[in-house]
């Protein structure tokens, strides 16, 4: 390794945020797998999110057999953003291959994980596999905050109409928030410029008052 690499590599883990990102451009633009365990190491430290993601960039740069293996690993690490931002990484390297590494257990992961395991899943996801997708991920309807319930919604509207089958069978749930949130998913597929809060209010209204009701008040 030479000088300037042991300077970019400090430089990735300076207080400056600016200087860090920086660096990860460098690191990127140069594209040399010597900085292969650096980049993904600070992956699982970097607290900035632009610094996140000019390290995931940096990392596609590298050639794919060097840089997948390394992303597997990280996949079973103990540290949750390790595994965030390994998926996040996998999504824009985008090799199909990969798909069979988004487990079910990375897909039902702490919250920050499993947002990030969704979007990775829609993108890899082969032909003749979205239903099954779709099936796993309307297991989670009703699941954590708005920001997650909203990244779930998008993950399967993403899916297109390959979703419908399973957000029609979680539509009539008997959990009253898991209908409502399969229903506001289900309009916002139907129409992806509806407003999401719109979209869950008209939800709740059908779940409660009944489906003719609700297409009286449409």
């Amino acid at each position: 390794m030479t000088a300037q690499h042991t300077r970019l590599g400090k430089a990735m883990g300076a207080e400056d945020t600016s200087v860090r990102l920086q660096a990860a451009m460098a690191v990127g633009s140069r594209a040399d797998p010597v900085f292969l365990d650096a980049l993904v190491e600070r992956c699982a430290v970097e607290p900035d999110f632009f610094v996140r993601d000019m390290l995931s960039w940096a990392l596609t740069r590298l050639p794919p057999d060097v840089t997948l293996p390394r992303l597997r690993e990280e996949l079973g690490s103990w540290c949750g953003q390790a595994r965030s931002q390994a998926l996040h990484t996998l999504s824009k390297i985008d090799d199909k291959s990969t798909w069979g590494w988004i487990t079910r257990d990375l897909l039902r992961d702490d919250d920050e994980v499993a947002r990030t395991a969704w979007r990775a899943a829609v993108v890899l996801v082969p032909e003749g596999e979205e239903r099954g997708l779709a099936d796993e991920l309307v297991r989670q309807l009703g699941r954590g905050d708005r920001d997650v319930r909203l990244s779930l919604s998008r993950a399967l509207v993403d899916l297109g109409e390959e979703s419908r089958p399973a957000l029609e069978r979680a539509a009539r749930h008997p959990e009253p928030g898991v209908a409502a949130h399969a229903r506001a998913t289900e309009l916002l597929r139907r129409d992806p410029e509806a407003g999401f809060d719109a979209a869950v209010e008209e939800a709740r209204r059908t779940v409660v008052l009944g489906p003719k009701h609700g297409a009286a008040q449409a």
